[in-house]
């Protein structure tokens, strides 16, 4: 470190967490600004090198942000870009503390709901669920009983239901559930402090469920009626 607080190349990268070589591919891309040369192969810079490279290290790694990406949002408002990572945290947090509360073990819920084990089995090949040591969580345990009262009310193989019906609703809800994060985190980062941000996402994590299911049933309520219109 020089007289001006400044580090050498060596330093940022030992405090940054991050290679010298990954540091200079930053450089060369824009997302870091031109350091102080005090000869042709010296260069100093500035202590607050660290956060911002350790800001675009979670942006590529957690957010599979492209650079081009980062230096946008860098370049825009990286107070903001600061503000939603630290709030993406605080909110992962605090789901996966819950998701680990909650964790029901495989005999567990084979005892507590009728479905087959091959069923499950072919659930958690398709990853919609995705138990560890412990056992499903709280959420997979939820469509675990959704599929088995679904099976005792008729829904079964005999007429052609089988688990890969519950994929399509998968499929059909990660692009909602993307932009639905895109949204919150880009009304809520910089707006509000992360700890209340995260206490308003768990919230409105119910209300939610009762939306989606009340206007799901709208839906087919409306669709069964234009079917029964063109039969007629």
């Amino acid at each position: 470190m020089d007289a001006n607080g400044r580090l050498k190349m060596s330093e940022l990268a030992e405090q940054s967490g991050v290679s010298a070589g990954t540091i200079k591919h930053y450089l060369r891309e824009g997302l870091l600004p031109e350091p102080v040369k005090t000869s042709r192969n010296m260069a100093y810079y500035p202590p607050e090198f660290v956060e911002r490279i350790r800001l675009i290290k979670r942006l590529q790694e957690g957010r599979f942000m492209p650079l081009k990406l980062i230096k946008g949002v860098l370049d825009e408002d990286p107070e903001r870009a600061r503000a939603m990572v630290e709030l993406e945290d605080r909110i992962v947090e605090r789901a996966l503390v819950a998701q680990e509360q909650g964790r029901v073990s495989r005999a567990e819920v084979r005892r507590r709901y009728d479905i087959p084990a091959n069923v499950l089995e072919r659930l958690e090949d398709l990853e919609i669920l995705s138990p560890n040591s412990r056992g499903y969580d709280a959420d997979e345990v939820a469509i675990v009983e959704a599929i088995s009262r679904f099976r005792a009310g008729g829904y079964d193989e005999q007429i052609g239901f089988t688990v890969y019906d519950a994929l399509r609703y998968r499929e059909a809800l990660g692009p909602l559930v993307e932009e639905e994060v895109r949204t919150l985190l880009d009304r809520l980062a910089g707006e509000v402090a992360p700890e209340r941000a995260a206490e308003i996402v768990s919230a409105g994590a119910e209300p939610l469920r009762e939306l989606v299911g009340a206007i799901h049933s709208k839906l087919l309520r409306e669709a069964l009626q234009r079917v029964r219109a063109a039969r007629a």
